[in-house]
């Protein structure tokens, strides 16, 4: 009953959008509150990154079928020409804002995928920000300890 009084209020067309905006948004904020952590910036760096090439082409990340042949992925390809999943669609002549989309091939230590600028902004502010939580932590502990001992 209530799937169908929610289902009733968004259009199936715009669901997915808008959950991704929401999602975007949630995450969003959690950056912001935690801002004093510098490899965060990069995160918020790369999540607009994919925000807005995934905005700019209908609530889909385009993916670049060069990229795919390259690692070896290209079965992916009529897959992508479906619209299989609700995050992913094939690059074409029209795709808005395509050098932020997925086209960079890797093929490291067993690692294949396609990813974009903002992938990478991500993963390296991900690095920066467990980088820095374990030096901080490291710093924090050779602190010497007050401890008072008199009764």
């Amino acid at each position: 009953m209530a799937f169908a009084t929610v289902r009733g209020l968004v259009a199936p067309e715009i669901a997915g959008p808008v959950a991704k905006a929401l999602v975007l948004l949630l995450v969003g904020y959690g950056v912001w509150v935690n801002a004093h952590l510098r490899g965060l910036w990069f995160v918020g760096l790369g999540l607009l990154c994919n925000a807005l090439v995934i905005f700019a082409n209908r609530g889909h990340m385009p993916v670049s079928s060069e990229a795919l042949y390259r690692v070896g992925l290209e079965s992916y390809i009529p897959k992508l020409q479906q619209q299989y999943d609700a995050v992913h669609t094939l690059m074409t002549g029209s795709t808005q804002l395509w050098f932020l989309a997925d086209i960079i091939p890797v093929h490291v230590l067993g690692y294949t995928n396609v990813i974009s600028l903002g992938d990478v902004y991500l993963m390296v502010g991900i690095a920066l920000t467990i980088v820095g939580g374990a030096l901080e932590s490291k710093r924090k502990a050779q602190e010497p300890i007050d401890i008072d001992l008199s009764f």
